[in-house]
C-alpha cells in the first residue's frame, strides 16, 4: 500500500513576511512618536532633580517618587481626582446607557443620525472652550443657570465662589462633556447584539429586565469596559475645562491631579517632580483599567 508523500511545508518568502509590516510602519512610528517617547522622556527627566531654568539636572534615582507620594498637596488632588471619578463615572454610564437605548428604539434612521450628530457636538468642542461656556452659564450675576433658577424663586447662587459648589459644578460640566461619548460607545455595543436571539427571548417573556440580563448585557460588556477605561483616563487628565471654570479655586476644591502637576511644573518650576507624578498618575489609569478589564470584560466568542 503505497503512502501519500508528504509535502513539505512551505515557507512564506521574507518579502511576504515583512510586506505588512511595510504597510502599517508609518501609523507605527508616528503612535511610538507621539504616545511612547513623551512618555519615556517624561520617565527619564523623572529620575532628575532640574528646576527648570536654573542649573542643570542632577541625578535623583527614586527620590521624586518619594517626595510626591509623601507630599499632601498631590495627595489630595489625586484624592479630589478619584472622588471626581467616583462621582461622574456612575452617572455618566447610567446616562449613557439611557440614550443609547433611546437611540436604539429611534426606527427613523435620519432622526438617529440627527441625534448622534447632536452627540457628538460636546465631544468636539474644546475643554478650555466648555469651561468659558460653564464660566459664563454659572455667573453669579449674568449666568442663564441662576436666570432659570430664579423663574422658580431661588435666589442666585455663587457656583463658582463656594468650595462644593464649584466642586458640583465642575462635576455638572464634566458629566455634560462626556455622557455624549459613553452614549456612543454603548450604543455600537447594543449594536452588536444578535436580534434573532433577541427575538427568541421575546417570545419567552415579554418583561425588559430578564431579556436585558440574559441577552442584551452579556453583548454589552466589552462596551462597558471600554467606556469604564477611556472616562477613567479623561477624568485622569481633565486640565482644560477645569481650569477654565475655576483655575483650581475657590481655595483647593477643585485643585485636581493635573493641575496640582501643572502648578508643580510651570509655577514652580520643578520639572523633576513635576514628571514623577506625571507617571504616577500614568500607573494609577493603567492599575484602574486592569481592574476593569479583570472584573467586567467577557469575550462571547469564548
Amino acid at each position: 500500500m503505497s503512502q501519500t508523500p508528504i509535502k513539505p511545508e512551505y515557507k512564506q518568502p521574507w518579502r511576504e513576511r515583512l510586506a505588512p509590516w511595510f504597510f502599517v510602519s508609518p501609523s507605527l512610528v508616528l503612535l511610538l512618536a507621539i504616545g511612547l517617547f513623551p512618555v519615556i522622556y517624561t520617565g527619564y527627566y523623572s529620575t532628575f532633580n532640574w528646576t527648570m531654568g536654573f542649573g542643570t539636572p542632577s541625578f535623583a534615582g527614586f527620590g521624586n517618587y518619594v517626595q510626591a507620594l509623601t507630599s499632601s498637596d498631590f495627595g489630595w488632588s489625586v484624592l479630589r481626582t478619584l472622588i471626581l471619578l467616583a462621582i461622574t463615572l456612575p452617572i455618566e454610564l447610567v446616562l449613557g446607557l439611557v440614550i443609547a437605548f433611546a437611540l436604539d428604539s429611534a426606527h427613523n434612521v435620519w432622526l438617529r443620525r440627527a441625534l448622534q450628530v447632536c452627540l457628538v457636538i460636546p465631544i468636539a468642542i474644546t475643554p478650555a472652550v466648555i469651561g468659558l461656556l460653564a464660566q459664563l452659564m454659572f455667573n453669579q450675576q449674568f449666568g442663564i443657570i441662576n436666570y432659570l433658577i430664579g423663574l422658580i424663586g431661588i435666589a442666585p447662587v455663587d457656583w463658582l465662589g463656594g468650595s462644593v459648589s464649584a466642586f458640583a459644578t465642575v462635576v455638572a460640566v464634566h458629566i455634560w462633556e462626556w455622557t455624549p461619548f459613553v452614549a456612543l460607545v454603548l450604543s455600537a455595543s447594543l449594536s452588536t447584539v444578535p436580534t434573532d436571539i433577541e427575538e427568541a427571548v421575546m417570545l419567552e417573556t415579554d418583561r425588559w429586565w430578564p431579556r436585558f440580563k440574559s441577552v442584551i448585557l452579556p453583548y454589552m460588556w466589552p462596551g462597558i469596559t471600554a467606556a469604564l477605561v477611556f472616562q477613567t483616563a479623561f477624568t485622569i487628565k481633565s486640565f482644560g475645562m477645569i481650569y477654565s471654570i475655576a483655575q483650581g479655586g475657590p481655595g483647593t476644591s477643585t485643585m485636581f491631579a493635573m493641575l496640582q502637576i501643572e502648578r508643580t511644573a510651570f509655577r514652580g518650576f520643578n520639572i523633576g517632580l513635576a514628571s514623577a507624578e506625571s507617571i504616577l498618575m500614568l500607573i494609577m489609569s493603567i492599575v484602574l483599567a486592569r481592574i476593569y478589564i479583570r472584573l467586567f470584560y467577557t469575550d462571547k466568542d469564548d
